[in-house]
């Protein structure tokens, strides 16, 4: 990713004004907290619909294991996370970009996966 990018994404996720790297570092930083709060958010609202829906379906004599699919999806998808934006910050590994970088990676994933947890809350 190009510093220019950096900075749009800096501009983006309300960290424009941060004058110095150590005040978009933490910026970034927080944009992350965010975002994994309101996943963690969701999750227990997915997960909740998961249970529920593996408790239906044990009146069937078993069912799928919605549940579990979903914890193991999880596990998976935050172990694809934290590798993939390691990647992203080692652009810049060893110079004082790379926590932001890995930072705002965090969160725009994290963001992402919070949109397919909640499309995974069924209405049927």
């Amino acid at each position: 990713m190009s510093l220019l990018l950096l900075a749009l994404a800096a501009g983006i996720n309300g960290c424009g004004e941060a004058p110095t790297q150590a005040m978009l570092n933490r910026c970034a930083g927080a944009a992350f907290t965010r975002a994994n709060a309101a996943m963690a958010r969701q999750w227990a609202v997915t997960n909740a619909a998961m249970k529920r829906r593996d408790a239906a379906n044990g009146s069937r004599g078993g069912g799928f294991g919605y549940a579990a699919a979903l914890l193991a999806s999880q596990r998976a998808w935050l172990r694809f996370r934290d590798a993939e934006c390691a990647i992203e910050g080692g652009e810049y590994a060893g110079g004082s970009a790379q926590a932001m970088t890995t930072a705002f990676c965090r969160a725009r994933l994290t963001d992402a996966r919070t949109a397919q947890l909640k499309s995974l809350e069924w209405r049927k």
